[in-house]
């Protein structure tokens, strides 16, 4: 990264400017014309720097729920439970992990009752106990880079 890939990425964690044009805004703050500001951002999602740019939501302000959850899954089973899960719309993704729970995915749904009302869909689909970790506290970590 450059110091222009520092400044920019450095600004875009604060949010776009809430303005009509917003971008022209961003190419005034970074003396760098919009379309540079445009095209470098898509070179870094392309080549995997980023991974994605777009709106945080809180989801519970809007009245919805999210939750980490597992599954200790027998390793003969892993790959058909996981298509299993590949199937149900709340799921926003999962992984292996080496651990006793070794599939960990996310949860995310329209009311918090879905939460509960998915994870009883999951144990009866998959005939495995879910464990539950609901969010206690919400961490904002920062990351800047230096100039």
């Amino acid at each position: 990264m450059d110091d222009f890939d520092r400044r920019l990425l450095n600004r875009l964690q604060h949010g776009l400017p809430l303005v009509r044009h917003p971008w022209q805004e961003l190419a005034s703050e970074l003396d760098a014309p919009q379309e540079r500001i445009r095209q470098r951002l898509q070179e870094l999602l392309d080549d995997g720097t980023l991974t994605r740019f777009g709106p945080m939501y809180d989801i519970e302000q809007l009245g919805g729920a999210f939750t980490l959850a597992a599954l200790s899954v027998p390793e003969e089973r892993f790959d058909e439970v996981a298509r299993q899960l590949d199937q149900i719309a709340a799921v926003a993704h999962n992984y292996r992990r080496e651990h006793e729970y070794n599939m960990w995915f996310v949860l995310a749904t329209a009311t918090p009752q879905g939460i509960l009302d998915t994870i009883g869909e999951i144990e009866q689909l998959t005939g495995l106990s879910v464990l539950n970790l609901p969010k206690e506290t919400t961490y904002h970590v920062g990351l800047h880079f230096p100039l």
